[in-house]
């Protein structure tokens, strides 16, 4: 609960945002606040579903519309991993996505989160084309906020292209450090143009990565939809095991908010 002056603080600290925005010739087309509370919109979100590694020897099932892994509560958007058996995973977790509800070619797409803690907890933001059959690394993928639990309060944000994955030890990303990361709700955010995709945490700049000029490096030309998770283990959430001990763990979203 914000006291008067935290209050008055935020309402400043956004309408500044809004301000700038604005003056870049900056237009909101699509958010979500998370005012209602119950379920995710179904205009606005769906579920990715299962537990079969992910590509990544994830360790979570992925849940649809179950309380217990996703709802809206008190202005925020709550993903929650628990310790429970589903079938052969040992966890249940929840993953939302906006493919086939919406998604945006260039803009700056912003999303205030507070991250989980502890070994073994993988949450993301991210995004991936909108494409029938998905050819990746070659379709790309943009990952706007990425954090593992055995390095607490290093946020990375990264692409994977067919030049640049981390399959051939080339993929492109920087870190910076949010010590609060568990305990403060920051943006995690990407202005992304015909020309470059930068990323922001609380709107300080920290990465660049630029079009190169070839579809190899550069597949960031067509739609891409924007993917909320939280993930248990897998090759690199879980590179350094996982304790057992810490569940359940949530990643809390306030807002996400889209740009052109």
């Amino acid at each position: 609960m914000y006291n008067k002056i935290g209050l008055t603080l935020f309402i400043l600290i956004h309408f500044i945002t809004f301000s700038s925005f604005a003056q870049q010739g900056m237009q909101l087309v699509w958010a979500d606040e998370f005012e209602q509370e119950g379920m995710p919109d179904t205009a606005k979100w769906a579920y990715d579903v299962g537990g079969h590694g992910w590509g990544n020897h994830e360790l979570q099932y992925y849940t649809k519309n179950d309380p217990d892994n996703v709802q809206i509560k008190n202005g925020n958007l709550i993903i929650t991993a628990r310790k429970e058996q589903r079938g052969d995973n040992p966890y249940t977790s929840a993953k939302l996505v906006t493919r086939g509800k919406a998604d945006w070619q260039y803009g700056r797409i912003a999303v205030s989160a507070r991250l989980p803690e502890g070994r073994g907890t993988w949450p993301a933001i991210w995004m991936l084309p909108d494409v029938k059959k998905l050819n990746w690394p070659e379709d790309g993928e943009i990952d706007i906020m990425e954090h593992v639990g055995y390095d607490p309060g290093v946020v990375h944000g990264t692409v994977h292209t067919d030049a640049y994955n981390h399959r051939k030890g080339t993929q492109v990303g920087k870190q910076i450090k949010v010590p609060d990361f568990n305990r403060a709700f920051h943006e995690y955010a990407i202005a992304w143009t015909p020309e470059e995709i930068c990323w922001y945490v609380d709107g300080k700049q920290y990465h660049t990565f630029q079009n190169q000029g070839n579809t190899a490096a550069w597949p960031f030309d067509k739609p891409f939809y924007l993917i909320l998770n939280l993930a248990v283990g897998g090759d690199w959430g879980g590179a350094e095991g996982v304790d057992e001990s810490i569940w359940p763990q949530s990643m809390e979203v306030d807002y996400v908010r889209v740009y052109k």
